[in-house]
């Protein structure tokens, strides 16, 4: 049977329906873009680890596999509050603007804090997702990740020069369902993560962890050092055939949807 998805855009407390659909989607995935509020300065789009944007630079590809699981996306371009975050199953936080990136950045409140913790400890599914040093807004993200037990250092591990892609191969993959079928995935310059309270390592690397996890309540939280799936690296248009970061995609999308509660 043919299945059309809705793409859901999330702005001010309401839903934007683009397209239509044929089958009830069980599960809601959002991604911010509140946090994360790029604008390409040439096109004057909203850009960068978004749904919608098919340049390297874009979640679309990971979207698809969402979709292809029944999910249904939400782009939720508003401060998280208790009733948006009511409509969602899996929230995900990506690389939250610097002033560089955004000259009137969104941080991380503590009203955002409480919010979205209460929303994970009644079941959400949270994915945060940092980037390396210079390019994320370290110090309120911490305070997010910190209320699950992780800490995002502000430095960037994997560091890869031009294209020596076995410079950011991962090759000592845990027996977890992230990584089922996997053997070698490419992550470069990530922010490694210290743990704390409940917090668990899922990937690691030299003892730098890269990929963690917790339990909160009813929720589930993972983080990651990295934005690591976006369009650039989740296939073959630049990634040589040994990486398998397109396994690890569907993998990511199957787990994340398998925790939601609801």
């Amino acid at each position: 049977m043919r299945r059309n998805y809705v793409f859901r855009f999330l702005l001010s407390g309401a839903y934007l329906f683009l397209g239509i659909s044929t089958l009830f989607a069980q599960k809601t995935v959002g991604l911010d873009n509140w946090f994360n509020h790029e604008v390409n300065a040439k096109t004057g789009k909203i850009y960068h680890y978004t749904w919608n944007d098919s340049l390297d630079s874009g979640f679309s590809q990971l979207g698809s596999v969402f979709m292809d699981k029944g999910a249904w996306l939400a782009t939720i371009a508003a401060q998280p509050t208790r009733k948006m975050l009511s409509r969602l199953d899996v929230y995900i936080i990506v690389d939250p603007d610097t002033t560089k990136e955004n000259p009137n950045p969104n941080y991380v409140t503590s009203e955002d804090i409480q919010a979205i913790s209460r929303w994970v400890k009644k079941g959400g599914v949270l994915l945060l997702m940092a980037n390396d040093g210079p390019n994320c807004e370290f110090t309120h993200f911490n305070r997010l990740a910190g209320k699950f037990g992780f800490y995002f250092r502000p430095v960037t591990m994997n560091p890869v020069l031009n294209r020596d892609w076995e410079m950011g191969a991962e090759t000592n993959l845990p027996d977890h369902p992230l990584f089922n079928g996997v053997h070698k995935i490419y992550m470069k310059e990530v922010a490694p993560v210290v743990l704390s309270k409940n917090a668990k390592p899922v990937l690691t690397d030299n003892g730098n962890i890269y990929i963690a996890e917790t339990r909160y309540g009813k929720g589930y939280v993972m983080v990651v050092g990295d934005p690591w799936l976006y369009n650039e690296y989740i296939g073959h248009s630049h990634l040589p055939v040994s990486f398998e970061n397109g396994k690890a995609a569907v993998n990511l999308c199957e787990f994340l949807l398998k925790q939601c509660k609801n």
